[in-house]
């Protein structure tokens, strides 16, 4: 069965290429195309494709607006932004307006094909470019604000918690880390305190769950 695609986007020399690539795809099949968010809205609703392949800047209703409208009125149909536009603000307008995928149209076709082709089997794809500044954003945001064990606890808690989890004694964390019986003791309960989870059986799901130790 093939990939049922509206192609939305509104310079018209645009589509016309996209739609001539798409069409040497033995399984994909564009069976709309607009050049405006609302009328994207509209066919969406109309033909419920299984992808649409939508610019961001558009007349009428953007990019933006038009994937939250679709996402709401149908979860399942997968939307790729492609966009000239790299900015922070579209990205993240996009994706959290439901988009897949998030393309620049200097991309190659074959990135394309491969986005829809991601999309639809529930992944998500972005250009390399875009994937690198959501990475950094994402690290600096834990970086500077995060509430997880990362930044609540210090470099030496993190090293006693792993221990704890993986079952050491706190003389044997003492003796692992070269301190004092009474100085791993002080680490443990401030673990607890800072975390909240005052049993060993908390803190090793804890562990577990932040990615400190495997089961």
């Amino acid at each position: 069965m093939k990939v049922r695609i509206i192609l939305i986007d509104d310079h018209r020399i645009m589509r016309d290429g996209i739609r001539s690539l798409i069409a040497k795809q033995p399984d994909f099949e564009i069976v709309a195309e607009a050049g405006d968010g609302r009328t994207a809205v509209r066919l969406t609703k109309e033909l419920s494709p299984d992808a649409v392949v939508m610019d961001v800047n558009m007349p009428e209703l953007n990019g933006i607006e038009a994937t939250r409208q679709i996402i709401a009125e149908n979860p399942k149909v997968k939307i790729i932004a492609l966009s000239m536009y790299s900015d922070k603000q579209f990205v993240i307008g996009m994706l959290k307006a439901g988009a897949s995928g998030y393309l620049l149209k200097d991309c190659a076709f074959g990135e394309l094909v491969d986005a829809i082709h991601a999309v639809i089997k529930g992944q998500i794809h972005l250009s390399e470019g875009v994937a690198t500044f959501m990475l950094k954003g994402y690290l600096h945001k834990y970086s500077k604000g995060d509430s997880s064990f990362f930044s609540i606890l210090t470099n030496r808690e993190r090293e006693v918690l792993q221990l704890i989890a993986e079952g050491k004694t706190t003389k044997s964390i003492a003796s692992i880390l070269n301190v004092s019986t009474k100085t791993a003791e002080t680490h443990r309960q401030q673990i607890m305190n800072k975390l909240d989870i005052h049993s060993i059986a908390g803190l090793t799901k804890h562990a577990i769950r932040e990615g400190i130790i495997s089961v």
